[in-house]
């Protein structure tokens, strides 16, 4: 597993509200907007990649310097998601796939229900129907009943040592969990994604609305017979953090076109877990070369 970096880009940013949004341009090809941190996900996804596909990273709030101070309204999820309306405004984007990774697949989603004219295709990736109690329980009793025993001593010590972080940089909470989750996160039990993380903004009460009450209460189910584009929901059979894969046994018949990708040897991430797998099953989706920009 490699982390990449580095990767001749355009960097610039949008300001929303009080709020600095970050992009990242980098490859070539059938254009991908990846909704989520503009300096943490270009790291996640392969160098080969971006010879057969332009891979446009963008910030959202919670990953956003903030320029001023920020209110309840200005992180809000209907913001968040027209600040991706703004972005591919200011971008001069016209028709493009959209990809969200974990919670940022719900943002993927809800944007081409509501710009179907727009987007080719969705990709979600290490995605739950919800975060809601009932779909977490699942993930915790997957855990219980399935992960090894040097997995859950791993993830022991790793959260007996979490206190300690946060309180060193009470800022970086949400980061600092994400990375002592590890156990639960990647197939590789023991891989430290710090370095993933580094120079990443975190504002933590956008993750504690979003996460903690949006995607809670999240119905995917609403407005989907507005979604014109195919969808690909790919997921790591050693991703404990969302709800299990046979949670979205229920909704498929709600989808027009759902194609399902189980990452046998990923957890939370196989974009670069299993980089070389991934890029193909992408390509192979998206089928770039019939895919007008």
């Amino acid at each position: 597993m490699t982390i990449t970096d580095g990767f001749s880009s355009e960097i610039g940013s949008l300001r929303a509200g009080p709020f600095d949004l970050g992009y990242r341009i980098e490859g070539n090809g059938m254009p991908v907007l990846i909704v989520g941190s503009a300096i943490y996900y270009p790291r996640t996804f392969s160098r080969a990649l971006r010879e057969k596909l332009r891979l446009i990273f963008i910030d959202h709030r919670g990953f956003a310097p903030a320029r001023a101070t920020f209110a309840a309204a200005d992180i809000g999820f209907d913001t968040v998601l027209d600040d991706i309306e703004r972005m591919r405004v200011h971008l001069g984007l016209e028709r493009f796939a959209v990809l969200g990774h974990s919670g940022h697949g719900y943002m993927a989603l809800e944007y081409a229900k509501r710009q179907p004219q727009h987007v080719s295709h969705v990709v979600m990736v290490g995605t739950g129907p919800s975060h809601s109690l009932a779909h977490l329980t699942l993930a915790d009793r997957l855990w219980e009943e399935t992960a090894a025993p040097e997995r859950k001593a791993i993830f022991d010590k790793e959260m007996s040592e979490l206190a300690s972080d946060i309180a060193a940089r009470p800022d970086e909470r949400f980061k600092s969990l994400l990375i002592r989750l590890g156990a639960k996160s990647w197939h590789q039990p023991d891989f430290d994604a710090s370095a993933l993380w580094r120079g990443v903004t975190v504002n933590n009460p956008v993750f504690d609305h979003l996460w903690g009450e949006t995607f809670r209460d999240i119905d995917i189910r609403k407005h989907l017979n507005a979604l014109t584009a195919p969808v690909l929901l790919a997921l790591g059979r050693s991703d404990y953090l969302v709800a299990p894969a046979s949670t979205w046994d229920e909704y498929r018949a709600d989808f027009t076109d759902l194609t399902v990708r189980m990452f046998e040897k990923s957890g939370h991430t196989p974009q670069l877990e299993e980089s070389a797998l991934f890029d193909e099953v992408l390509l192979s989706f998206l089928n770039p070369g019939n895919v007008r920009a």
